[in-house]
Parts: C-alpha cells; structure tokens; sequence
C-alpha cells in the first residue's frame, strides 16, 4: 500500500476553508493509503505566540480533525514533537538543502517583506516540511496548489540524500508526488482573500446553525445582480457557487446555476439551499466533537497510539539514515 503524509497547523478549531481543502480529502484518503497525518506545532512557533495558546489550539485541532472523520483506526494521528525524529532529519536534511532553493521560496519571499527581523525558521521551515514528509518515506501528499513548491523542495532533497549515501540504482528515499485535493480553494466571505480566521471571513466547522447563517447571509454575491429581477451569472459569485459545489448534490449545484442566470432565484434564495447542506454535513462533525470533549481521554489516546505508530517508523528511518551517513 502506498503511503501519504500531510500537516497541518494548530490554529485552533477548524474551520470550512481548511476543511475543504484538506481534511476531508484526508479521511476520504485514510482508507486507501497508509496514512500519516500530523498536528505541526513545531512550524507553528516560527511567529510569535503564547504557549498556553499554543497547546489549547493543538488540542483544538486535534479534536476537530477526529471530529471531521480522522479515524485513529485506520491512519495515524499525531503531534509533530511528540515525534523528536521530525527535528534531527531536518538537521540531516539542512547540510543538503540548496540555500538557493530556500530563498526562492514564494511564501518566503512574500513573508520575508512584511517582517522587520526576518529569523531563520522561516527561512527553513521547508526543510522542516520536508523532514516531516521524508520521514515516513510517503509516496505522495495531499496538498492545495499553494504547497506544490515546497513538495518540489522536498524532492530536491530526496534526490540530493539518494546521491550521495544511497546505493547507485537504489534510492532510499521517494520523491514523493503531489495529490491535488478536488476542491478548489474558495474565497473568503468577504470575497476578497483565501478564507482565513484572522480575516474573518469563513465559517467555524463547529459553528452553531444560527451562527453559520449569520455569517453567510450577508456573504458577497455577483455584485452585477443589484435586484433579485437581475440575472445573475454563478461565475461571478465564487464563494457561494463553489460552496455549493464542495456541499450541496450535483442536482442542487445545476438548479442554483440554473436559477441564478434566469433570476429564478435571488441571491438569497441560493444562500438558504446552500446553508441547508451546509448544516446537513456539519451537524454530525458538531455532535462528534461534543462528544469528544465529554470523554478527551478519547483524543488523548487516539494522539498517544498515533505518536507511537509514526515513532516506529521513524526510528527506522532514522537509524537507515544514520547508518549510511556514518553517524554514530
């Protein structure tokens, strides 16, 4: 069975942006690949923070992404430092690492402008990703098309540790392959920027109903429908169609552009059959999560059984990669 690896970061509970472009792809996924999914506090710390915060979010997350349908059953989930084997191949994978690569990194780049001292976490943390890949010699990752080059770096250093310590014809590490989640990465609320819970612009996955449609009735819509007599075109309306197209049946998706273009509906209307399957879908993530946190000894254990399958494959790689580097 091939094996995948993913990420993400502690920022709390989930909500429907990171939802949709990762974790439901990962629980359609868990049951096809041996799976390896990780709560990244370490890349969490390369900006400010308060660590109380920091381990309430990494619970959080961790109980969002059982309530979403990580099963501990059927994949491994687990704290990257409960994992110290994350941070040693990253060393390893530092003295490999092009810095030229590094510093032609678009997230770096962009980060690196807005920052009055620039520190070296940023600068690495692809390194980091990369380790935290490589490590479970995963095949492929689950990625939005924002992470396609750091998975390329993560190649370059496969094929630079292959050549020199692995035997000729006999790679140790793969280059592992990109898999594109199906849903396409939906703007905010606002309409004008990725979903984001600094912004404000998305929806919690543990929202309560009334809250949910508070924040989505007044979402932004085809600015050109000024009446509801005004046709519309589902194009012009990016977060709200492709909402419908990540939520609702094919058979809704085709009614809404339907009505939408012959002003059937007003924008409204839409919105209404959007939050049903919205709530449709969410409502048994909130109860799972309520459960969770009246038993969290289920989440402890599910993250104490997934730490401990992904150090043993860890502890493999490592003692492989030690052997043939010569390190003691």
């Amino acid at each position: 069975m091939s094996r995948i690896f993913s990420g993400i970061q502690p920022s709390g509970e989930l909500h429907i942006g990171n939802y949709l472009g990762a974790v439901k792809n990962w629980a359609a996924l868990q049951s096809q690949y041996e799976s390896y999914f990780c709560v990244v506090d370490y890349h969490a710390i390369i900006a400010a923070y308060a660590p109380d915060d920091l381990r309430r979010r990494t619970r959080e997350m961790a109980t969002s992404l059982l309530a979403a349908g990580i099963d501990p059953g059927r994949c491994a989930l687990f704290v990257q430092s409960r994992v110290p084997e994350h941070t040693e191949l990253q060393w390893i994978f530092n003295t490999i690492a092009p810095l030229g690569e590094l510093e032609r990194q678009t997230q770096f780049k962009e980060k690196r402008e807005r920052q009055e001292q620039v520190m070296a976490g940023l600068l690495n943390y692809p390194v980091l990703q990369a380790a935290d890949i490589l490590l479970y010699l995963a095949d492929m990752v689950p990625v939005g098309e924002d992470q396609v080059q750091h998975l390329e770096l993560s190649r370059v250093i496969a094929r630079n540790w292959n050549a020199r310590f692995a035997p000729e014809g006999a790679p140790y590490f793969p280059e592992p392959q990109p898999k594109l989640t199906k849903t396409r990465r939906i703007v905010g609320l606002d309409g004008n920027a990725k979903m984001s819970k600094s912004l404000n612009n998305t929806i919690g996955l543990l929202e309560t109903p009334d809250e949910i449609w508070a924040k989505l009735r007044p979402a932004v819509t085809d600015p050109a429908r000024v009446k509801k007599t005004d046709p519309g075109n589902p194009d012009n309306c990016r977060t709200i169609f492709e909402l419908h197209k990540a939520f609702s049946p094919e058979a809704t998706v085709t009614e809404v552009d339907k009505n939408c273009r012959s002003a059937s509906w007003g924008c409204v209307d839409c919105k209404k059959a959007l939050f049903e399957h919205m709530n449709a879908e969410l409502t048994p993530i909130r109860t799972r999560a309520q459960a969770f946190a009246e038993q969290p000894r289920l989440v402890d254990d599910a993250l104490d059984a997934g730490a401990e399958k992904a150090r043993t494959v860890a502890r493999q790689t490592m003692a492989h990669v030690k052997d043939r580097m010569g390190i003691a």
